[in-house]
């Protein structure tokens, strides 16, 4: 992969780009006072939430809580990585990308494993056809009712007995960074599929990633997927999702099973919206893909005591991204059942009326919370607040929040209950500072507000309060600090670019949503100043009492006398 690109240059590119005019070239616009407005193209609804700011450079659906910049509504709406979404405006404007450094080593080698694995594909699904020993995969296919339209659709293929198939049309080496052969302590090597129907992953792009493997003999394993090599990253991706958004139509929701061939069979059978974990339980990484393409998803598991297991699991990695207008739902097959041979028994239909009745996540966190606790008796109904509340504390503010935390103090029977003040962002162990809840407006966040009308109001903040405000505990104040230096620093940037540049922190969504509020009007700079003299109050009082407690117990030197004389000498004027 190429170097970093210069945050210079998205700069840059978002003040050329006109988001209105990006917007409406995929979904019409209509003006609606100074704004634009359509039906929203992330969730369906009938009445217009959807507006686009031309002012903010921003977009908003007030329905299910959709919001970002031009870079933003790229990466959701045609489904492309950061980098690819910059390229594509970039692209639009007549630019080319620059990078910070010199392309990187790994690029060449990284482009011929994605070359690698699609030719092994063709070379799978080649066999299926013409293989001498195909018959027995392709019985099996038809037994499970799989015809050639949806063979074809999901790249299907079959990997012949013996060992040295690949190794004799590829290059060994790219097979093993590929993770096709296998590499024995002795220095042996052999294909790692043999006599397996062959199931191709592919990321979103639609490029192959790895495989899983089925066997036919009844040996074990019964399914073999790919190792994860620099390609592929098995808590990233899921089975099936580019078939799914190459479907016609947006999905009412995503279907998560646990196997390829339940994907493939819901496929054929007319739900062609199911995907799959690679062998791996959900991981937050899968929720968070999921929710970039539908509002709501529904987890379907066997319904043995694994299948249950596999449910709570699921529902631990969702409750950190359950932002209001989300919806996830559980739904357990019969025990003796997958996905797979329920739909084959009773149909489509019957299908998908269960998956209509799937149960809420609200409701499958409470009935799974209290089993095995005895809530006639004080101590049980203890243990569910305390093992709740510690779970429901990973949940996003909003309303969801509120009224899962109302209804575990009502089964739980006590008055109230307060969540854990954990943050429910994953973030990286290096960040300095917790993420800003948003609250009630206060006097750092209409700064914030009142710096993003006019950045080159950052320039009056004098070093002394700028390095205070770094050192706060508080993680808004330390979010101001960041906002301002950065609003000082490019006087006349965009507040779009200026939200962009909090991408893939722990502030992000603190950031975007103050883009939402209305935009500051009237004598900013007079308003500035005020709030900048409240902050600089707060910032002498707390000065101010630390030098008192100081006295109280250690004494002040020379220095701090002089500064503990000047703030008295303040107060008394007052």
């Amino acid at each position: 992969m190429s170097g970093k690109i210069p945050q210079s240059f998205i700069d840059d590119l978002l003040a050329r780009v006109d988001i209105v005019d990006l917007i409406d070239a995929r979904v019409p616009l209509k003006k609606s006072g100074v704004n634009y407005s359509a039906r929203c193209p992330f969730h369906n609804e009938k009445t217009p939430s959807f507006t686009v700011s031309r002012e903010k450079q921003f977009y908003h659906c007030f329905g299910c809580g959709a919001h970002g910049t031009a870079i933003g509504f790229l990466m959701e709406h045609d489904r492309l990585g950061f980098i690819e979404a910059v390229e594509e405006l970039a692209a639009r404007c007549g630019l080319q990308v620059p990078r910070d450094t010199a392309p990187s080593d790994d690029a060449a080698p990284t482009r011929a494993i994605y070359e690698l694995q699609q030719q092994a594909a063709g070379y799978y699904a080649e066999q299926l056809r013409r293989h001498p020993q195909r018959q027995r995969a392709v019985d099996y296919l038809k037994q499970r009712g799989v015809s050639g339209d949806v063979a074809a659709r999901y790249g299907l293929g079959y990997a012949p007995p013996g060992w040295d198939n690949l190794m004799a049309r590829f290059d060994e080496s790219g097979l093993l960074e590929a993770g096709l052969l296998v590499n024995r302590d002795d220095g042996r090597r052999y294909d790692r599929f043999r006599d397996r129907i062959m199931f191709p992953i592919r990321d979103r792009r639609g490029r192959v990633v790895g495989f899983g493997g089925r066997v036919l003999d009844g040996g074990e394993p019964k399914y073999l997927n790919s190792p994860e090599t620099a390609v592929f990253k098995k808590r990233r991706e899921v089975y099936g999702l580019y078939e799914l958004l190459k479907a016609p139509g947006k999905p009412p929701f995503i279907l998560v099973v646990e196997g390829y061939m339940d994907v493939v069979a819901l496929a054929q059978y007319g739900i062609p919206y199911a995907v799959a974990a690679l062998g791996t339980a959900t991981t937050p990484e899968h929720v968070e893909l999921l929710f970039r393409y539908c509002s709501e998803v529904v987890f379907c598991f066997d319904g043995d005591a694994a299948g249950h297991a596999a449910g709570w699991r699921a529902l631990e990695a969702a409750l950190p991204h359950m932002r209001d207008g989300r919806q996830v739902r559980f739904l357990h097959v019969p025990q003796g059942h997958d996905p797979d041979t329920l739909v084959r028994q009773e149909g489509a239909e019957s299908f998908r009326a269960r998956i209509v009745g799937a149960t809420p996540l609200s409701d499958y966190f409470f009935e799974r919370l209290q089993t095995g606790l005895n809530l006639t008796e004080m101590e049980g109904r203890a243990g569910l607040v305390t093992r709740g509340r510690e779970m429901l504390g990973k949940l996003p503010d909003g309303v969801f929040r509120q009224m899962m935390q109302a209804r575990l103090a009502q089964v739980g029977g006590v008055a109230r209950v307060e969540l854990s003040a954990k943050s429910t962002t994953l973030v990286p162990q290096a960040v300095r500072r917790p993420s800003p809840r948003r609250m009630a407006p206060s006097v750092a966040r209409r700064m914030m507000a009142l710096v993003l009308a006019e950045p080159g109001l950052a320039r009056s903040v004098d070093s002394a309060l700028m390095n205070w405000l770094a050192a706060s505990n508080d993680g808004e104040l330390f979010f101001l600090q960041q906002l301002l230096e950065i609003a000082g620093s490019h006087p006349h940037i965009q507040a779009s670019a200026v939200v962009e540049r909090f991408r893939d922190t722990p502030h992000w969504d603190y950031a975007q949503s103050l883009l939402d509020e209305e935009r500051p009007e009237g004598l900013l700079e007079a308003e500035f100043s005020g709030a900048l003299e409240r902050l600089r109050d707060k910032m002498r009082g707390e000065r101010w009492d630390s030098l008192v407690a100081k006295m109280e117990t250690q004494g002040l030197n020379a220095a701090e006398k002089a500064e503990y004389q000047g703030l008295m000498a303040e107060r008394l004027s007052r």
